[in-house]
């Protein structure tokens, strides 16, 4: 009886023939595979170096070398790490070992990360970055210019009030001159003291007006340096030198901001209306009669009661500017392109995608591998032909053929008995076939 074959167990043609392809064409695509990995590994290897030039410091040789260095060994290490798991990983179809196998692959990515993938980013976006930078500080160093200038000038509104101040004293004089006030025209004690007021509060308007003017001045000269900045930004020149400048300009401009909140007239203003109200000593009545001097003295106690007001107002006003708080400029600091790139790495996102892509391209093709050899393994591996066979292999196939042979011959006497009775009866049905065929020479003869 010939042995019992499970034809379920055996693989189909059509699947025979599907992992025959899918062999011959993870053996074509082996050369492909190595070299795309070099060649992304020797891209990771370039950015790399790009990007930590910037970080070292030294004689220019030094530098140069240096960055040689680390970035060939980034691209051998890179190169290696997925060669290994090409190789590797594929074949091993435990559960465990496929379990280390991915962290493994893992913990090499984010170490390829760590050390390459953010210089490739600096590579790649650190100029954009550093430039993003600068235009955030240019932003800031606007608000606080602004903020300074209009501290500044805050106290430029009291100058209305006391220029109103001023010539409501001195039509008061004007007015006492013909005896409106007292009832006896002459420049007497009243008319003194109104000039007098009037001349102290146009004084002052006149300090006001002359603080416009010289923050006036600083805020233009601080326009020229935002608008300098700004074209140090725009440039095409290389980025250090472009923030260095930057560095010079900002230092200026902050320059400009502290004056510009030293030139407020606000606290002069304050100072004076305390010294017209505390400090005002009311003249004696200089009347010939004593009814003059009563009404001078009278006309004397109105004319306190008002400055003691006026004063009030414009030190309340005065003190409302002073509250206002301090501009306080955040002094610039200059940044690496690496450094810039990882500050404001949220912008930035397609420049890291496509920087940790170059260096984690390989693990897709890892991937790929691992399924083409589990649809390998599941469909049936295909007959190895001679053609393709090696000297090792071939003499491991006639070893393992020898011994088949060997195992067939120790078979059990019974196992052999049960054969040669089986062998009998076949010859035994032959001979009865013999006696039943007729020669075709006797057929010949017989005719």
């Amino acid at each position: 009886m010939p042995p019992n074959i499970d034809r379920a167990s055996q693989p189909s043609p059509s699947r025979v023939s599907n992992s025959l392809l899918l062999s011959k064409g993870v053996t074509r695509l082996e050369v492909t595979l190595k070299l795309t990995t070099a060649i992304l590994a020797l891209a990771g290897g370039v950015y790399t170096y790009l990007g930590v030039r910037e970080l070292l410091n030294g004689s220019p040789s030094m530098v140069f070398f240096a960055a040689v260095i680390y970035s060939v060994a980034v691209s051998v290490g890179i190169y290696a790490f997925w060669i290994f798991l090409m190789q590797f990983m594929p074949h091993v179809v435990g559960r465990t070992g496929r379990g280390l196998m991915v962290g493994c692959m893992l913990l090499g990515s984010l170490m390829i990360v760590a050390m390459s993938s953010w210089l490739n980013a600096s590579a790649l976006a650190g100029a954009a970055a550093v430039q993003q930078h600068l235009a955030i500080t240019v932003q800031n160093y606007t608000r606080d210019l602004d903020a300074a200038n209009s501290n500044a000038i805050a106290a430029q509104g009291l100058l209305p009030d006391i220029q109103l101040a001023s010539v409501r004293f001195a039509r008061l004089a004007d007015a006492e001159r013909v005896g409106s006030l007292t009832g006896t025209a002459g420049s007497g004690t009243v008319v003194q003291l109104l000039t007098q007021m009037s001349g102290q509060l146009d004084s002052l308007g006149q300090e006001v007006q002359a603080s416009g003017k010289r923050v006036s001045t600083l805020f233009e000269q601080g326009g020229k340096h935002l608008a300098r900045m700004r074209e140090l930004i725009s440039d095409r020149g290389p980025i250090s030198a472009r923030s260095d400048a930057f560095a010079t300009e900002s230092l200026a401009l902050m320059g400009v901001i502290a004056n510009l909140q030293q030139t407020s007239v606000a606290p002069a203003v304050k100072r004076a209306a305390t010294s017209l109200s505390a400090g005002f000593i009311a003249p004696a009545a200089g009347g010939r009669t004593a009814d003059l001097a009563d009404r001078q003295s009278a006309v004397v106690g109105k004319v306190e009661s008002s400055i003691a007001a006026q004063a009030a107002s414009l030190s309340d006003a005065a003190e409302n500017i002073l509250a206002t708080p301090r501009v306080e400029p955040i002094r610039f600091q200059t940044m690496s392109p690496a450094e810039a790139v990882l500050r404001y790495a949220g912008d930035f996102i397609p420049s890291w995608a496509g920087a940790i892509s170059i260096d984690l391209m390989p693990a897709v093709l890892v991937l790929i591998l691992c399924v083409v050899h589990a649809a390998i393994r599941r469909e049936g591996l295909p007959a190895l032909s001679a053609a393709n066979m090696t000297a090792g292999e071939l003499v491991a196939a006639l070893q393992m053929a020898r011994e088949v042979e060997e195992a067939r011959r120790r078979v059990p006497d019974e196992a052999g008995t049960e054969t040669r009775t089986g062998e009998a009866a076949v010859a035994d049905l032959a001979a009865v076939a013999d006696e039943n065929v007729t020669p075709l020479s006797s057929a010949r003869h017989t005719k």
